[in-house]
């Protein structure tokens, strides 16, 4: 372990042991199973359990690693490695551990933009405009296909903001029902319709002195978007029925996953409310290029299920598995890995998931030169195609001059689930 960077302290098995750190570093327990009687791994086991937060890290013989006793303490433990140890293996088996570590010092009460998991370039910038973008009272406009975090972003910036103690109201513009949705966002008056027996507060009251959130702005209707305008020029609403302003103090951050620009020129989005919300811009970058931050979330998905579920036997991820989720198009970003990897970790019946548990067929993806390339250009098409024409099966197929059989075919062969996209 001191090969690839780590300190190390040997404790024998009747000893106890204080360890001094700094905040920043990471203590992981290695167990080595060889030397250890049924007594001892009772209680490394029992150690595991009640310090759930600290990652273990068992060696394992071979010949041993059907006993009873030590299959019973691999279920406790984070992570583990076969002997003859390799560096590399050992390298990513303390890899997982610290992540394992990472993710649990977050708490369930950790902030949003702690949750903005990954360290590449492009969440690099993304948390760097959040930080920038937080504390400035001016309309954010956030961008970024299905699944790429949006709502969570938008939820840093007010944590970041000094409205954070205000109220935070996340609202789906596309979920709402047509004909309820000027009620919804400003509220109404009794008697204003049929039904509405009492006085509503609108999600915009409900929001004074916070922040309201906006999601798939692209969706509003046209009369609704005329009183969002109003709201974002005056500071003030008018309740459904009734005659009397009400002013309201809120930041508004609106998400859309459409180009609102197209939206404005087909006539379905007003080009001066987008010039009102399009004030700040932030880019929510798809998975397929955050490169290395899928596995590092595929190790912080699978921690956490582990935490709510002690059973699970998975506790890694095979090499072809890190391979196939490198390959894969991911064309429900974070949301198609948050789900892959918990159903892989209840399907999977070894200690390290396989690519079939996550369900992905890299056939066609680890494919090199000229068939990559055309498998790529063939997967972008479906994806903008179905997107264009609001994930419209019979639209896409006219549109690409071929039949809707050949859709759901395609659909199929790059992993594509419609009712995915459309949420």
């Amino acid at each position: 372990m001191a090969a690839v960077g780590w300190n190390v302290r040997a404790i024998e098995a009747d000893q106890t042991a204080q360890i001094g750190m700094r905040g920043n570093e990471t203590v992981v327990v290695c167990i080595d199973t060889r030397s250890l009687d049924a007594d001892v791994l009772s209680q490394a086991e029992q150690l595991a359990l009640t310090h759930p937060d600290l990652p273990v890290l068992a060696i394992v013989d071979p010949r041993t690693r059907t006993d009873q006793d030590v299959q019973r303490l691999l279920r406790t433990c984070t992570a583990d490695v076969s002997l003859p140890l390799q560096t590399n293996t050992l390298q990513r088996a303390l890899e997982e551990c610290s992540a394992h570590a990472s993710s649990r010092s977050h708490g369930p009460q950790a902030n949003a933009i702690d949750m903005l998991l990954g360290q590449s370039q492009a969440m690099l910038e993304v948390r760097a405009r959040l930080h920038q973008y937080g504390p400035i009272a001016l309309p954010v406009m956030i961008c970024g296909e299905t699944g790429t975090g949006k709502e969570l972003a938008a939820r840093a910036l007010h944590e970041l903001s000094s409205r954070a103690e205000g109220p935070f109201v996340a609202v789906n513009c596309g979920a709402m029902p047509t004909n309820l949705i000027q009620s919804e966002l400003f509220g109404h008056e009794r008697g204003a319709f049929t039904g509405a027996t009492t006085r509503r507060i609108g999600h915009f009251e409900s929001a004074h002195g916070g922040t309201i959130f906006l999601d798939e702005i692209g969706d509003l209707p046209l009369d609704a978007q005329v009183n969002l305008l109003r709201v974002l020029q005056e500071g003030s609403l008018q309740r459904v029925g009734g005659s009397q302003p009400v002013v309201v103090d809120v930041r508004v951050i609106a998400a859309t996953h459409i180009d609102l620009h197209r939206a404005v020129d087909a006539g379905n989005f007003r080009n001066d409310l987008l010039f009102r919300l399009d004030v700040l811009r932030l880019q929510m970058p798809p998975l397929h290029k955050r490169g290395d931050d899928i596995e590092l979330m595929a190790h912080h998905f699978l921690s956490d299920f582990r935490d709510d579920h002690p059973a699970t036997i998975a506790r890694g991820f095979s090499p072809a598995a890190r391979r196939s989720m490198a390959a894969h198009a991911w064309p429900g970003n974070v949301r198609e890995l948050l789900n892959r990897v918990r159903r892989a970790a209840v399907v999977a019946t070894a200690s390290m998931i396989s690519e079939e548990d996550l369900g992905l067929d890299t056939g066609a993806q680890v494919a090199s030169g000229l068939d990559s390339a055309r498998v790529h250009a063939e997967h972008e098409t479906l994806i903008e195609t179905l997107r264009e024409t609001g994930y419209n099966v019979s639209a896409c197929a006219r549109k690409l001059k071929v039949s809707r059989v050949t859709i759901y075919r395609l659909c199929r062969k790059h992993g594509l689930s419609l009712e995915q996209l459309r949420n």
